[in-house]
């Protein structure tokens, strides 16, 4: 018999692949349960409302995607890197990720979060996590004020991202838009 944790994850991983799949209006207890492999009654045990289920699934994608961006931010305060090694770690970033339904998902999610505030802390939290890995990043160039700049470095990524998404544009191009950003950002205030 599954563990409760492994079933809840379970349902989570099934509703990240729905939302990836056909939006958040296919979520429904009939199509978790079939997708999770799960009895309909261990959805509505699991996770009483809808609301309940797309928080937790955001907040699952947040605690991987902080996890994860933290590492790299960590990386980048080892020892100075140049433009080049900047380069290899925001393709990481942008190239690492197959746009497959798990990785369009978090998209969906934060559009929903845009529309219930319920679920804007835990969209916060995953932006705080870019922003980390981005000053970093910025620290590590010697770009002025990186802190303010990181805002704008994380919007162009989310950007790029959804080009990239919509219309299958190379990561390379997220690079780019990157390095003219460190290229021609405004120098410090005395």
């Amino acid at each position: 018999m599954p563990h409760a944790s492994d079933t809840r994850q379970s349902i989570i991983d099934a509703v990240l692949r729905i939302i990836g799949q056909d939006g958040i209006a296919a979520v429904t207890n009939r199509r978790i349960a079939k997708e999770a492999g799960v009895s309909l009654g261990s959805v509505t045990y699991h996770f009483a409302t809808q609301h309940e289920l797309l928080r937790e699934s955001l907040l699952h994608f947040v605690a991987e995607e902080t996890r994860h961006f933290t590492a790299l931010a960590d990386a980048c305060t080892d020892e100075p890197f140049d433009i080049g090694q900047a380069a290899e770690v925001v393709a990481q970033v942008a190239g690492g990720n197959a746009f497959d339904s798990r990785h369009i998902a978090p998209f969906e999610l934060y559009v929903e979060a845009g529309r219930d505030e319920r679920l804007r802390a835990a969209a916060a939290e995953c932006f705080a996590a870019y922003d980390l890995l981005a000053t970093r990043i910025l620290t590590q160039l010697g770009v002025p004020d990186p802190e303010r700049l990181a805002g704008v470095a994380v919007a162009l990524v989310f950007g790029q991202q959804l080009r990239r998404l919509a219309t299958g544009a190379p990561a390379e191009d997220l690079v780019d838009t990157l390095l003219i950003l460190t290229r021609f950002a405004p120098p410090q205030e005395p």
